[in-house]
């Protein structure tokens, strides 16, 4: 970094050059049982997030509080009913603000940043809602604002349509909807929108092609344009994926707008 320093000094390199170079730094290792990557944001837009499934304890306590030394928040996904009381034990002990959904926790020193763009998140059925409360909480703490529409899959199609005129008439850029069983809906949604959908085939459904997997085959054929696939379950994957789509055409709007008011 020194080194990268005085190259700037020199003249030798440019403040955006330096710039890019230096995101490539900011990786720690914990204890031997880590690496954080605590410029994630600052590269990619993205905050960090740490997976619950799998990590004792004591160890996802001690990852979010490192996290939150240096970052204002942090994401914890698919956690289990001892380590969210952990970490609600820990927001409470240092007075952070802990926003829950399901098994996805969001921790923050302060209130998260104004909105940037618009997303929307459609369910067909009530047990797919857990999953799509992911993607919720992910594309909010990404600075986006999301519409809700939940159980209003094909087996009641009516009660699809008026909640997704809602999110056109409000800009959404982009719009997951999350289903299990034999996955239709964003199929469906994908051929009435002109914004990007992501499909998140859900773990729901039984017998022959249970489990997510009827719905992710479904959704991997279909031949509505527009429709991109994450993998089953993966609420926070669609979160990620459609924030960052929300949020570049957000900038966009704003850059074509302050050209325009610089012509005028």
């Amino acid at each position: 970094m020194r080194e990268l320093l005085e190259k700037l000094h020199r003249g030798e390199i440019t403040v955006d050059e330096a710039e890019r170079k230096l995101k490539l730094f900011a990786l720690e290792e914990m204890e031997g049982i880590a690496i954080l990557d605590l410029w994630r944001e600052l590269r990619k837009g993205v905050p960090e997030i740490i997976l619950g499934e799998g990590k004792p304890v004591d160890v996802l306590v001690k990852l979010v509080e490192r996290v939150l030394k240096e970052k204002n928040s942090v994401i914890a996904s698919r956690l289990n009913e001892e380590q969210r009381r952990a970490l609600e034990e820990l927001a409470l002990k240092h007075g952070w603000e802990v926003r829950k959904s399901g098994r996805t926790y969001a921790i923050r020193r302060e209130s998260r940043r104004e909105d940037t763009g618009v997303v929307g998140v459609i369910t067909a059925g009530t047990a797919d809602v857990e999953v799509a409360e992911e993607a919720r909480l992910v594309a909010e703490e990404m600075g986006c604002r999301v519409l809700t529409a939940y159980d209003v899959g094909i087996a009641g199609l009516h009660r699809l349509f008026p909640k997704l005129k809602e999110m056109v008439e409000a800009g959404v850029s982009a719009i997951v909807v999350a289903a299990g069983m034999e996955g239709a809906l964003p199929s469906l949604v994908a051929s009435l929108v002109d914004v990007v959908v992501i499909g998140v085939p859900t773990s729901v459904g039984y017998g022959a092609g249970g489990r997510g997997k009827a719905a992710l085959h479904s959704m991997l054929q279909s031949c509505t344009p527009g429709l991109v696939v994450v993998n089953i379950d993966n609420g926070v994957g669609a979160g990620i994926a459609a924030a960052l789509i929300a949020r570049e055409a957000y900038r966009k709007s704003r850059r074509q707008l302050k050209k325009k008011r610089d012509r005028n």
